[in-house]
Formats: structure tokens, sequence, C-alpha cells
């Protein structure tokens, strides 16, 4: 302080002179002025890391006569957590009158609520832990990750002497589904009968059993998924698929980084498939082949957790990758036979995470609370292959992913994402693959939002079975499905979307969408197509999200009138399905 002092002394000094020099009519003005400065630097810094924190008084969250203390008072001051208050809504919320009624009421008493010991399993605190407002967020996202439950919110509600009560509300849809779906994309029908229960007995298991038929096979799914097996982190997924042309099966079990602060994860997958594949031109199948998959992992990871807001993992494993071909069985189609496959791995990872989040409505759905990452994260891995341990072949395999989110989605948003894999082999990139997505969120009104997205893929010296395909299955949705293949794609896709506020029988959500798209493939094309070059379309839509089934599916109903192409296409594509977004 004396030395801060010294040189405003020095300071008052040369500037009197300066002022005075000038004919300064106020020089002692002047000096006071300084003086009240000197005086101020000497007062002590209220808002410094050494004041003492305020003490936080008693209140309630809905008290009128007391103002609830901030987030990051109650944090400075060392609020603990105390009571955890689990409020489970069911499926119908019968004290409003438009919800009760017979119907309701009967489903609700039919459906298991989530149990608490499921919901307290997914929070990241417990009583007694320090107040974060972070791990509420945190565990608010995970929460609604869950397909049974509509939304989740977390909030604290009382604070006395140092304590905070916390109050964690749910809302259950209904996961008894008995499904009888029959969609239309690119010209084709597919039709899906089955059941499926996503929560059974509110212990958060999902079980499940359909029949699909598709233009590419008919076949049976038995599955079954638990999240949190047994209240713990560790997840169980199981799907068996018997098919006309073949079966698979797959087996996960494994306890991820579930959190940010999550400090180790381990686990395996089993994958077997047996499966016809075809390639197609114009929307029409011009060659086929059979294809055999066997594809395991097993993987272990450390990370230590966020700091500073960023977050650091590695992963290390060993990967099992074959893959055999060979002709179809009385195929009517020419056989084109890809190259067989047989790798066998370690690989190590890294991931670099940024705590960054951001919730919206609005959005990819309808009045529904909607998780975006807007933080930076990059991850990459590598693998070697070699003749030594049983692969067929010296390859180097890698992968690499970056994605980041700019702007707010209160207004203008930009999400990008960009990934690359593929093989370093005899001096030379294989089964190269770059890909590129943008999305921008324009908000326009309460009502109204602006969409576009742009999607882009480059291939180099690609394997057989991984060329790249553009058609009314892959978003140009004026056109037949598979309609363009090559090693290259790019397609942009142009939205109006309007949110209504229509809530028929309090079961739906209503939106339309007003849409234009544009595309193209080029480069090495398997099926020896001629490339038609730019193809567009334009169209309207009408999207319909159900509030209380499971799931966040979003039905479209579009038609869609293409502007290029050939002379064989329907001037009109009447499209049926159901994506997870608007």
């Amino acid at each position: 302080m004396i030395i801060l002092a010294r040189i405003l002394h020095r300071l008052l000094f040369t500037s009197r002179i300066h002022l005075m020099h000038v004919s300064s009519p106020a020089p002692d003005c002047y000096r006071l002025t300084v003086v009240l400065l000197l005086m101020a630097f000497m007062l002590p810094d209220q808002a410094g890391t050494a004041a003492p924190v305020e003490p936080v008084q008693n209140c309630d969250a809905g008290d009128k006569h007391c103002t609830f203390p901030s987030d990051l008072l109650l944090e400075e001051a060392g609020a603990v957590v105390g009571s955890i208050i689990f409020v489970r809504q069911n499926v119908f919320d019968i004290s409003q009158p438009s919800e009760n009624n017979a119907l309701y009421r009967l489903a609700n008493s039919l459906h298991v609520i989530t149990r608490e010991t499921v919901i307290r399993s997914q929070l990241l605190f417990r009583e007694g832990d320090s107040y974060s407002r972070r791990l509420l967020d945190e565990s608010e996202r995970l929460l609604r990750k869950n397909d049974y439950i509509y939304d989740a919110k977390i909030s604290p509600v009382r604070h006395a002497d140092g304590s905070v009560d916390i109050v964690v509300s749910t809302r259950d849809v209904w996961t008894l589904s008995l499904e009888v779906s029959l969609s239309r994309t690119g010209g084709e029908n597919k039709s899906r009968i089955g059941m499926s229960e996503e929560n059974l007995l509110g212990r958060g298991m999902a079980v499940a059993v359909s029949f699909e038929d598709n233009v590419d096979r008919e076949s049976t799914r038995l599955a079954f998924a638990d999240s949190n097996l047994f209240n713990s982190w560790t997840s169980l997924n199981l799907v068996l698929h018997d098919s006309s042309d073949g079966d698979s099966q797959r087996l996960r079990i494994q306890r991820p980084f579930f959190a940010l602060n999550t400090p180790w994860a381990a686990g395996g997958s089993l994958f077997n498939d047996d499966r016809e594949e075809r390639i197609y031109d114009l929307g029409d199948p011009i060659a086929g082949y059979r294809k055999e998959t066997n594809y395991h992992v097993l993987f272990g990871g450390l990370s230590a957790g966020l700091r500073n807001g960023w977050v650091r993992r590695w992963t290390t494993g060993l990967i099992y990758n074959v893959a055999a071909f060979s002709p179809i069985v009385d195929s009517t189609i020419p056989d084109l036979i890809p190259e067989d496959r047989h790798l066998i791995y370690p690989f190590i990872g890294f991931e670099l995470l940024e705590d960054n989040y951001q919730t919206s409505a609005n959005r990819d759905q309808i009045q529904r609370t909607e998780d975006f990452y807007f933080g930076t994260r990059f991850t990459a891995s590598l693998g070697l292959a070699s003749k030594k341990f049983d692969s067929d072949r010296d390859a180097l395999i890698y992968s690499a992913s970056a994605s980041k989110g700019f702007g707010s989605m209160k207004n203008n948003a930009l999400l990008l994402t960009s990934t690359l894999n593929g093989r370093m082999q005899g001096g030379s990139a294989e089964n190269s693959l770059f890909h590129l997505d943008a999305r921008y969120y324009r908000q326009q009104s309460k009502k109204r939002l602006f969409y576009a997205a742009m999607y882009g893929t480059w291939g180099r010296d690609l394997d057989l079975d991984n060329h790249l395909e553009l058609g009314g299955d892959s978003g140009l949705r004026g056109y037949p499905l598979r309609y363009q293949t090559g090693d290259k794609r790019f397609l942009v896709s142009l939205e109006e979307r309007y949110f209504t506020d229509w809530y028929p029988f309090r079961l739906f959500r209503v939106g339309f969408a007003v849409f234009a798209d544009a595309g193209r493939t080029w480069g090495d094309n398997p099926a020896a197509g001629a490339p038609l070059g730019w193809l567009r379309d334009v169209g309207i839509g009408l999207r319909i999200a159900p509030t209380r089934a499971s799931g966040r599916e979003i039905y479209h109903i579009d038609l869609a009138f293409p502007l290029d192409g050939d002379s064989t296409i329907d001037n009109v594509q009447f499209l049926i399905q159901s994506k997870s977004n608007f």
C-alpha cells in the first residue's frame, strides 16, 4: 500500500504540474479527486476472495418474505445437501380437469411409477454432500436420457442451518406399447408389429418383441436392456434377430463414463451378424452379396474427472473385427463380392471434453426440454493390426472426432461435428471416411424456427461394403430410397418449423414444416450408374409428437416433390416415418 501511495503521489505531483501548465482552473479539485481514489484503493475489497462469505439466512424457495439464496452463494457458504424429496408424477395429472377422466385414471392405475430407488441411483449427489448446482444439472440430463421419463427437474426448495433440501421431480410416460405401424420412405413400405415395455415393474428395464417387414428382409427381434443394472451404473443390452436372410446377436455389458467426474470405465461387447446386402442404383438393386460379421470389443478407461471445466479420459482395449463375404444363394441379381477382412488389434483412445451444455425447447422436439452440448469435444483412437497376431494385413486403424457449439439456443446457434476414420496400410489411406455436419437454429418467434443442416462425407478407397448412398431414406425426401451411390456425398436441408399450441386429447403435440433438400453423390460408384448431378426437392410436412408414450419419436407425414432426377420417379413422394427429431 505504501508503494501504491508513492506512485499516486508521483502521479499527483506530475499531474499538478501538467495541469498548471495548461492553466487548469481547479487543481485543488483534481488533487481532491486523486485523494479520494487513493482512499478507495485503501478500502478493503468487498468482492475479493479473502472477504468473508455472508451468512445465508434460512429460507424456503416459495417464501415471499425472504429471498432464496443463489446457487453461487449456497456453494460459497459451504451448504450441504439435506433431505432429497422425490416427486414422482404418473402419466396423467388428474389434478388438472382436462386430464381427470375415466380413461386417464385407468391408465394411471395400470401404470407402475418409476421406483424411487431407480431415480435415486441416477443422481450424482447424496445427503450430506456439498451442494453443487452443476451436479444437479448433470443429474437432470442423466434422468432425461431415459425413455421412460418425459422430463426431470431438480431444484433446491429450502435452506436452513447450512443444509439445502432438494426436490427431484419426474414425470413418467406410458411404457407398455402394442405397436402396429406402417411407414413409407423412398417409395418403399415398412411394416412393424410388436410389443414392448420400457420400464418393467418401474425398475427401468426394457423388454421388447417385434416382427418387421421391409425392403431388405423379414425379421423377428427380441431385446432386453437395463442402463442401471441392479441400480448401479453398469448397463446391459441384449438384442437377438432372426431374419429371412440370416440372424444376428448383440450382447453388451459395460460401466461407461456416465458422468463428467467418473474415474473409470470398463466393459465389453459381442456382435455376430449374418445377412444379405444389396447395392442399389436409381432405387433398384443391381448387385448383392452375403456378409458374415464378428465384431467384439473389450475395453477399460481411466480419468481424473472434471478439472477446471475440462475432462480428459484415456481408454485402451482389444478389438476383434472379422468380415467374410460370399455369393447370395439363388440370387436374381449379379454377385459383387467384397474382399474378406480379418483384423485383430489393440487400441488406445483419448477424449477431451469441455463442460458446456444448454437446455431449450421447440428445437428438435415439441414443448419438451432438450439438452444440447456446446462445449469443445475431441476424441481419437489408434489401433495396430499385424499379421504376427493373426490379422490378414499390417494396418494402422484410426478414428477421430471433434464437435463444438457456437451461439445460444435462445436465439442463434450453430452446432458442428466432424469425424474421421479409416486404415493406413501399404503407405496409403484405405476405407477412409471424413464426415462433417453442421446444424443451424434461428429462433424467429415463440412458435417459429428456421433450421438448416449440411452433411458432407468424403471417402477414399472405400471397401465395397462401405459405399455411400443418398435417397429418400437418407434425407433426400423427394426421391426413392438409395437413389444414388458414390464415395462422396453432400446434402443440404432447409426447414421452416412451426410449433403449435394444439394438444389433441392432451396426448400429442403438433407442428408443421416447410422444407427443401438438395444433394448429390459423386466419385467411385460400385453400381457403375451414371451420375445425375444435383438433386433437389421441396415439400411440406406434419409433425406429431406423443407426450405420454415412451421414447422421443416424432411421427413425420410428408409430401415431397422432386425437381430433378430421371423420368421413372413419381412426381410426388408420400412419406410416413418416425424419427428422433422434428
